[in-house]
């Protein structure tokens, strides 16, 4: 995305023309050039000879024109004739075109704008006599209401058959030319007669001016939140990117780790085959060994039965029975023949089988397969990730976004991420540990407290196991929004003086001020001015004169910056001050407008109430806020009759245990009562002028003029000046206010200074 200035750039889009002053006189003159150019055209021709009526045939025939007259005649029925007579020759045809084409006048017989003037054409030798013609037939043009192009004068008619002369850009030039009047119904450029008496008549209707300013700002505003649309757009687009390229590389990976172990299987298998196979071989050569003796043994053992059997078969068969109990030789053992036959019978014969014909089941062992099978995903444990160091707006008053890496082509199932605050304690292992587990490489925490550091650190995991943890990174989270202390705000005319403070424990990098400008709307406010980089929680700010601004503040950190705090309004309307309660007598109470304060009793003014070290003792008075503005400032002071007071300006060191105007720091005016009459004095130093007031003032008002070194007294119900202290001001000065009586007084700021305070 390409940031697209609509506004510094030369070769911007034109998006917001400007309005061009003058439009009409130039449109004018540029109708005149043109109309005399169209007349050059129109006589050059006749001056080199160019045969005319087959050019103006062309042009009737390229502009459409024997179309609009045959509609004009289907339309006007009747007036037939009067449309035939109103119809130009074959040979003007040609001037009227050109003519018609630089016209840019519309105006109606039967009712006529007065806020529409016609424009001239010009065409020399053909306007006056255009005006003869339309005067002849101002009664059929009236009746027929038609509208013309054609080359006529500020008082003819125009005729709307004669339209499709023109151009279609030139057409459009001219509407946009002769509308003055913005449609808001129907959102579209209007003249001020279609208004008045056309289809328009019952529509909202603004000024072109104002309507287009509004289009600008609804188009700026559309504009700067389709730049946030594709901002974010491209942002997730980017994301998706690197989503597809980790789908891509884990592809890779695991399919090399596959084809690596499942090759490693195969070989496996392939030896395990062979060793079984060997093996039942030799199970089948034990087996067929082991039958080959038995059956050796068999053939010995009928070998000798046939043998013995032969030789019983021939001693049967013997008769003489002295030759049959002859002893025989057997084996060189000399036996009676049965006593042999009866020791061989008695020799037990194995008839079973040495060996079982079946095989015995075996049991093949994968488990050495199973362990590569599983291998496939019980890969080693991976690398350690790398966490990355805090991002520039990266963070929230509660939340915090943190990012990391892994810089090896190890699988990773999920990522464990752990986390505690940071502790300036030697006991900092004592904290809480939190953990997460996430599948991508950056996670949002929330919960957290404001402008607080954490320490994060982040291990992989997979099957096989976990990574060793990450190097730990500190982030910090934004701060807490301030609070602006609305009691302390002080402004005039020019300026306004902000005060605020941190809610955060942790100190903040600095603080922005952001000063809308109000309209006369309602909720509607534009941003003026940010002033960053603010170290200390005050800030003095130049307004302009009688506006009203909303003033926020936010505090930044490393983290990002805090939201916006509750806006306090400011009226530059006069000067605004408030009272100090740190300097205010213990028997002083200021009520809750902030404004009035009262004295109850005075008995004793020395008196064993706490006070504070910059409070007075004495004099039961109280100073306002100091008025650090250049210029001149106002405020008045509501007295009532029977009170004795005194009330005017002081330095911040002037004595707090003296009266006010009893020394070189203090101005004021001083009123007694007297048995005879009211008194009044104006003191400085002790000192006053010897003046008498005749009407008791109920309100007073001070003007404070740093430029002119002027402090003034006013009776502000009559408008009579008092008394004008002349005195250089080496520092700005706080109002003083004091009662010697019990009694009220009412402060008023925020006034603008009355044009009667002119000395």
């Amino acid at each position: 995305f390409y940031h697209m200035d609509l506004y510094g750039s030369k070769e911007r889009f034109d998006i917001f023309p400007e309005e061009l002053s003058g439009r009409g006189d130039r449109s004018l003159g540029d109708t005149r050039r043109q109309s005399t150019l169209s007349s050059e055209k129109v006589q050059r021709p006749q001056e080199v000879g160019y045969d005319l009526e087959k050019e103006v045939a062309e042009l009737a025939k390229m502009y459409g024109l024997d179309e609009d007259r045959e509609k004009e005649l289907e339309l006007l029925g009747g007036h037939l004739e009067k449309v035939e007579s109103r119809w130009p020759p074959a040979r003007t045809e040609k001037a009227g075109s050109q003519g018609s084409i630089y016209n840019t006048s519309k105006s109606s017989s039967s009712v006529k704008d007065p806020n529409q003037s016609t424009k001239q054409q010009g065409l020399p030798d053909e306007v006056s006599q255009g005006e003869n013609q339309s005067k002849a037939r101002a009664d059929d043009e009236a009746e027929s209401n038609i509208w013309s192009r054609g080359g006529l004068s500020s008082g003819g008619m125009s005729e709307e058959w004669n339209s499709q002369a023109v151009s279609e850009e030139e057409e459009e030039e001219e509407e946009e030319e002769a509308a003055d009047v913005f449609c808001s119904t129907c959102k579209i450029p209007i003249r001020a007669f279609d208004k008045l008496f056309g289809e328009h008549k019952d529509h909202e209707v603004a000024q072109l001016p104002s309507a287009l300013e509004t289009e600008k700002e609804e188009i700026h505003k559309n504009m700067c939140r389709l730049e946030e649309q594709i901002a974010q757009m491209e942002n997730v687009a980017s994301h998706l990117e690197e989503i597809f390229i980790t789908v891509e590389e884990n592809f890779g990976r695991q399919e090399q780790n596959f084809e690596v172990h499942y090759n490693n299987a195969v070989q496996v298998l392939a030896q395990k085959y062979e060793e079984q196979l060997e093996a039942l071989g030799e199970e089948k050569r034990q087996k067929l060994e082991a039958l080959y003796e038995q059956l050796v043994s068999c053939g010995k053992h009928l070998d000798t039965c046939k043998e013995l059997t032969d030789e019983t078969q021939e001693l049967f068969l013997e008769n003489d029975k002295a030759e049959f109990m002859k002893v025989k030789s057997f084996n060189y053992y000399f036996f009676p023949y049965n006593y042999r036959l009866e020791e061989f019978l008695k020799k037990e014969v194995d008839l079973e089988l040495s060996t079982l014909p079946d095989f015995e089941e075996r049991v093949i062992d994968v488990s050495e397969v199973e362990q590569l099978m599983n291998s496939i995903n019980a890969i080693p444990a991976p690398c350690a990730p790398v966490i990355n160091p805090q991002a520039p707006n990266a963070a929230t008053g509660t939340s915090l976004r943190v990012c990391w890496g892994l810089f090896s082509d190890d699988t990773v199932e999920c990522y464990q991420l752990c986390y505690k605050p940071v502790s300036n304690e030697r006991h900092s292992d004592g904290q809480a540990e939190h953990t997460l587990k996430v599948k991508e490489t950056y996670c949002t925490i929330t919960d957290l407290l404001p402008n607080t550091q954490y320490e994060f650190w982040v291990s992989a995991l997979n099957a096989s196991g976990i990574s060793p943890p990450s190097e730990r990174a500190v982030y910090v989270t934004a701060p807490s929004p301030p609070i602006i202390k609305n009691k302390k705000i002080q402004s005039c005319e020019n300026a306004v003086l902000v005060s605020w403070e941190s809610r955060d424990i942790n100190p903040v990098d600095s603080y922005t001020v952001e000063l809308s400008k109000l309209t006369d709307e309602e909720n509607d406010d534009i941003i003026t001015e940010s002033i960053v980089g603010i170290p200390n929680c005050e800030v003095l700010i130049h307004l302009q004169p009688t506006q009203k601004y909303r003033i926020c503040v936010r505090a930044q950190n490393l983290g990002g910056s805090s939201e916006r705090s509750e806006p306090v309004l400011i009226h530059t309307t006069g000067t605004c001050f408030y009272l100090n309660e740190d300097t205010a007598h213990p028997l002083l109470a200021i009520l809750d407008d902030g404004f009035t304060i009262s004295c109850d009793e005075l008995e004793n003014p020395e008196c064993d109430l706490p006070v504070y070290d910059n409070s007075f003792t004495r004099c039961i008075a109280i100073l306002g806020s100091l008025i650090p503005f250049p210029g001149k400032h106002y405020w008045e002071v509501e007295v009532e009759e029977d009170t004795e007071y005194r009330i005017g300006v002081a330095f911040e060191n002037t004595p707090r245990h003296g009266h006010l105007g009893a020394n070189n720091s203090s101005w004021c005016m001083r009123h007694i009562i007297t048995p005879s009459r009211h008194k009044y004095e104006f003191l400085h130093s002790g000192m006053t002028p010897d003046i008498r007031i005749t009407i008791p003032p109920r309100r007073i008002g001070i003007l404070l003029d740093y430029e002119n070194c002027r402090l003034s007294f006013f009776n502000a119900d009559i408008a009579q000046h008092l008394h004008t202290f002349n005195s250089h001001f080496q520092h700005y000065v706080h109002p003083c206010f004091a009662l010697e009586t019990p009694g009220i007084l009412r402060i008023h700021t925020g006034i603008t200074t009355p044009p009667w305070t002119a000395l």
